[in-house]
């Protein structure tokens, strides 16, 4: 009997809605252990995911690296050094109160990758190993709704579990 998706998959997924607050999500992921949340519609359909790299982008943006030439002058043999100022308290509390009020569907990705509990552990490693979307998890929904998410990590445990059962 082969593994399916409902065999790894986590059933108690934390979720966020798509009009929460993006400061209110990035306070409840900074506490959380894992890197991202589905987004969730009244009726538990899966309507997006963010994840920390969604909000990490609001609050560092490019255009605040710092490069400081260090060396003796004439800085002939000097090195450039980018320091990114962007997370001192000062910025910081200046981002939240800009994108304070902005609901969480305006960072989201809307395009989710899911797979139905039924989906194997080939299709599951498949899509958590596809170097051109970079996808930490995966939630599983049935008949659109969310019944659990997997994890990269959740992956990675069941394979080390049944090479530790074949040996």
């Amino acid at each position: 009997m082969s593994l399916r998706a409902r065999d790894i998959m986590t059933t108690d997924v934390k979720t966020v809605r798509p009009d929460e607050d993006v400061s209110d999500v990035l306070t409840r992921l900074a506490r959380a252990s894992f890197n991202g949340f589905p987004v969730v519609d009244d009726e538990n359909h899966v309507v997006g995911i963010v994840t920390q790299g969604d909000l990490v982008d609001l609050f560092q943006p490019s255009d605040r690296t710092l490069w400081i030439p260090i060396g003796f002058p004439p800085f002939i043999s000097s090195i450039d050094y980018a320091v990114d100022i962007s997370w001192n308290d000062l910025d910081v509390g200046i981002d939240l109160a800009k994108h304070a009020g902005k609901p969480i569907r305006s960072v989201m990705t809307a395009d989710v990758v899911t797979v139905i509990p039924d989906d194997d552990l080939d299709r599951v490693l498949e899509l958590l190993a596809d170097e051109n979307r970079d996808i930490n998890r995966l939630p599983v929904i049935e008949g659109e709704r969310l019944v659990g998410i997997i994890a990269r990590e959740d992956l990675l445990r069941t394979l080390r579990d049944e090479r530790e059962l074949a040996s």
